[in-house]
C-alpha cells in the first residue's frame, strides 16, 4: 500500500542548518518560531477554535534526513554516543518514514498579506523551512502522563553545561534572541562523538555565527559574527 503526504505549512525559524537545534522540543522555551501554511491550506476556517489551546502537537518531516541509510538501531546523543538503541526505542530522524514529533506553545496568531494566517509558537525544534504534515491540539488529560517511565533517558544524566558569554560578545546579538542563545549553548550543541576542549564549534542562529569551546562543563563563546545567508527558503514570507 502505498501513501501519499503532502505538506500543510513550513516553519520559519533562526536555524538555517540543524546543528544546534535542540534535540527535544519544549527545552529551551524562550525560542520563538512561526508556522506559515501552504497556499492550498490557508482558510481561515480550519484554524478555528485553535487558540483556545495553549500547546500544540507538530508532525513533521525530517527533511534534511531523507536519502540516508537505515538500520535498525541508533546511537541516541543522550547516552554520550557509545551505546546502540533500537530506533523504534528512540527519537533518532534515521526512521523508516522520518515522521518527527513536537510540542510547542502557541503563542499566537497573526493575519498577514502575504501569508494568510501564521501561528506563533515557542519551544520548536525545527530547521528554517521545515515541512509540517499536520498541527493538532495537546490536551492535557489526555495527552500529559507526568509519572510514566522514560526509558534510557530517565538514567541518561545531567548535561547542562555553564555558560560564559561575555557581553560585549552577547550584546551583538538582538536583545529579543539573547536568553535563546544562552539557553541553546547551556544545552550543548556539540555531537556526542566530538569532545576535545580544543575544538572551536560554530553555532549558526539567528544570523550570526556563535564561535565556542567547551571544557568538561563549561562553554565559553570566543567570538559572534553576522553572517548573510543568500539562499531565501522558497517557503519563507514575510508578516505585515
Amino acid at each position: 500500500m502505498e501513501i501519499t503526504m503532502r505538506p500543510i505549512a513550513y516553519m520559519r525559524s533562526d536555524f538555517p542548518t540543524k546543528f544546534g537545534i535542540p534535540r527535544q522540543s519544549g527545552l529551551v522555551q524562550e525560542l520563538r518560531s512561526t508556522i506559515v501554511f501552504d497556499e492550498a491550506f490557508r482558510n481561515p476556517d480550519a484554524l478555528r477554535g485553535i487558540e483556545g489551546f495553549d500547546r500544540l502537537w507538530l508532525l513533521w518531516l525530517f527533511s534534511e534526513a531523507l536519502g540516508r541509510p537505515l538500520t535498525p538501531t541508533v546511537r541516541p546523543p543522550r547516552l554520550g554516543g557509545n551505546a546502540r538503541m533500537g530506533v523504534f526505542a528512540t527519537r533518532s530522524p534515521f526512521r523508516p518514514n522520518h515522521i518527527a514529533l513536537s510540542c510547542v506553545t502557541l503563542l499566537g496568531m497573526e493575519k498577514t498579506d502575504s501569508c494568510g494566517t501564521v501561528l506563533h509558537v515557542g519551544g520548536a525544534d525545527l530547521m528554517d523551512g521545515t515541512p509540517i504534515l499536520d498541527i493538532k491540539p495537546y490536551i492535557p488529560y489526555a495527552d500529559a502522563f507526568p509519572d510514566a517511565r522514560g526509558g534510557f533517558t530517565d538514567t541518561a544524566g545531567e548535561f547542562l553545561l555553564s555558560v560564559d558569554f561575555p557581553k560585549p560578545l552577547l550584546g551583538a546579538l538582538p536583545a529579543d534572541k539573547r536568553a535563546a542563545a544562552v539557553e541553546l549553548l547551556r544545552h550543548d550543541p556539540r555531537p556526542s562523538y566530538q569532545r576535545s576542549p580544543e575544538r572551536i564549534y560554530g553555532l549558526r542562529f539567528a544570523g550570526f555565527d556563535l564561535r565556542f569551546r567547551v571544557e568538561g562543563m563549561h562553554l565559553t563563546v570566543v567570538d559572534v559574527e553576522a553572517y548573510s545567508d543568500s539562499e531565501e527558503s522558497e517557503n519563507r514570507c514575510k508578516s505585515t
